[in-house]
């Protein structure tokens, strides 16, 4: 049930972006994503299950998890101008995936 019910957050949440997107706010749409949707179930789950300082930890962890975002941001932003649509999401998400393993090898080794 619990699963049924994240995925329906997940769908609103879609439905949400499309609707806005066909707005004469449509850069709202990008605002969206953004909500600490599954920040906040993520972060229940860590900390109901494990110990304060573990669930402090996360927090910051998710804090860092930001500059992975804004590499994909700035990549497709830059692109956007330069390559197909879906080419410069693609390399956004590539860039993405690499500053995010970087991050997780640098928040091990810290």
């Amino acid at each position: 049930m619990e699963l049924l019910l994240k995925a329906c957050v997940g769908a609103v949440a879609v439905v949400i972006i499309e609707l806005l997107a066909r707005t004469r706010n449509y850069y709202i749409a990008g605002l969206v994503p953004l909500f600490p949707t599954f920040a906040l179930i993520s972060h229940y789950i860590v900390g109901s299950q494990r110990t304060g300082q573990e669930f402090k930890e996360t927090v910051a962890f998710s804090m860092f998890s930001l500059i992975p975002y804004l590499v994909y941001l700035v990549t497709v932003y830059y692109l956007a101008d330069r390559l197909r649509l879906e080419l410069s999401l693609l390399v956004g998400t590539l860039s993405w995936a690499a500053a995010a393993a970087i991050l997780v090898f640098a928040w091990n080794r810290v």
